[in-house]
């Protein structure tokens, strides 16, 4: 049995421990712990069945507008600690309000979804979930960067060992759930068949197989913020942070503010998937390569294919260069954070298209940026400040690779205390036609730019780059053939 990982010291052994079938055969992680309650909670499930109404929501009898110290908690949460016992569960569910150590609740903003689905009688707001059977299939141990209150602020690094690390508290029925999950999966992408076909990666039938598909073992992370240590990052008071998340969120957490005995918050945001490739063991390892893409999300590229940006071609990219790290003994390692159009949103990103291309002079990559400010306020509001945290949540302490031109981004890592070795930039070829003008734009606002094209990166470059007008893709009348 491996289960006093959780109770190890910051210089256990066990950070150190490889990931074999026995190791993961023998890891507990408290499963059956969970059975007996799982039934039940089956049960209950099952009685209220999938497509079944039953009834209006019945709320309590009174609404609880906020709380206030004079009952806290009794789970106290010590961030930092070198246990998961000692840490503390992170408490965020509503079927137990007095167990409440956490402002928030968990799924992001698929809470709201969830908050539809009790009003419309189709779930039962005091089910909780079985855990049985949910454990991750590979092994992430404690590393000393867990112990660390300043390295990782924004996640729960023992959010994928909740049976495990809680199992006593889980028997007497206290509602903690994970805050991370971990799974194996195959990938599939066409350009990694275009990859093979052009005898750029080798199908080696174990982690990339003759049709494309590459295993992975990835991990879905929640935020969980701490919030002195998220404070801490940027450079202001706890006070400030708070009050100002209270009032642009339109109040939606007065808790941020009545409650400053309360130092965890979930907030409704979009989380991160974690995507290794090879052995998850090597990520702590530095005597092995590890190449790392850290990429934002933009669902116009990343899925439907858009030419106005980089996204695609540059997350795939990143993803062959995993895979040919892990083919040669490394390790691959790309985080997909949900921070579309740079934390802006897509309203706000089509609407900087269409003032891009409607500008005097069309779309040029001199007013790239300030296209963006003048609709949203801001440039970039993805703050890379919370990124290296899932990293350091992996072991990480050096990237030989880092598949990135951001100088944000590698600022960010950089200054967690991470080394980077190299950055690898994205290949002339793989820049879609209209592109140029936002790539060119950040290699000019200060973007990693290769040795033998830093000459080419000047002011001249960028008033010429010019994209596309709407002009160009009006359809004046019934297209031919349909």
């Amino acid at each position: 049995m491996v289960t006093s990982v959780l109770s190890l010291a910051p210089d256990s052994s066990v950070a150190k421990m490889s990931c074999s079938p026995a190791d993961v055969s023998n890891f507990d992680f408290g499963g059956s712990a969970q059975t007996e309650l799982g039934k039940k909670e089956e049960n209950r499930a099952t009685a209220w069945g999938r497509d079944k109404r039953h009834g209006e929501y019945n709320p309590r009898t009174h609404l609880v507008l906020t709380t206030h110290p004079r009952r806290p908690s009794p789970y106290t949460v010590k961030w930092g600690a070198p246990s998961a016992q000692e840490r503390g569960p992170i408490i965020a569910t509503i079927t137990q309000p007095k167990h409440r150590n956490a402002i928030g609740t968990h799924n992001g903003s698929y809470s709201v979804y969830r908050s539809i689905a009790v009003a419309a009688g189709k779930m039962d707001p005091y089910f909780r979930p079985d855990l049985h059977n949910t454990a991750p299939p590979v092994i992430i141990p404690p590393s000393p960067s867990w112990f660390d209150a300043d390295k990782i602020v924004s996640m729960d690094p023992w959010g994928h060992l909740v049976v495990d690390g809680f199992g006593d508290e889980l028997k007497k029925e206290v509602d903690i759930r994970p805050t991370i999950a971990i799974t194996k999966a195959h990938i599939q992408m066409l350009e990694l068949v275009e990859a093979m076909d052009k005898g750029r990666l080798v199908a080696d039938g174990k982690l990339l197989h003759s049709d494309g598909s590459c295993v992975v073992t990835k991990a879905a992370i929640e935020h969980v913020w701490h919030l002195p240590g998220v404070a801490k990052r940027f450079g202001i008071s706890e006070a400030s942070l708070r009050r100002c998340m209270f009032e642009q969120t339109g109040g939606m957490f007065p808790e941020l503010v009545t409650r400053s005995d309360i130092n965890i918050f979930l907030p409704p945001i979009g989380g991160q998937t974690v995507y290794v490739f090879g052995p998850v063991e090597y990520c702590r390892d530095p005597s092995k390569k590890c190449t790392v893409r850290v990429h934002d999300e933009c669902n116009g590229s990343d899925v439907f294919g858009s030419d106005i940006c980089t996204c695609r071609p540059y997350l795939v990219h990143g993803i062959e260069e995993c895979i040919r790290t892990a083919q040669e003994g490394g390790v691959g390692v790309i985080v997909y954070f949900r921070k579309e159009g740079r934390s802006l949103g897509e309203v706000t990103k089509f609407l900087v298209y269409n003032a891009r291309k409607r500008q005097e002079g069309g779309d040029r990559a001199e007013t790239y940026f300030h296209r963006t400010a003048c609709v949203a306020g801001v440039e970039d509001m993805r703050f890379q400040e919370l990124m290296p945290d899932s990293l350091h949540w992996l072991g990480i302490t050096k990237i030989d690779d880092l598949v990135s031109m951001s100088d944000m981004k590698y600022n960010a890592i950089v200054g967690s205390g991470i080394q980077v070795l190299n950055r690898v930039a994205i290949p002339d070829e793989l820049i879609p036609a209209d592109a140029h003008v936002e790539i060119d734009a950040k290699m000019y606002a200060g973007y990693y730019v290769p040795e033998d094209k830093r000459a080419t990166v000047t002011e001249d470059l960028v008033k010429m780059t010019k994209g596309r007008s709407l002009d160009d893709d009006m359809l004046a009348g019934p297209m031919d053939g349909v």
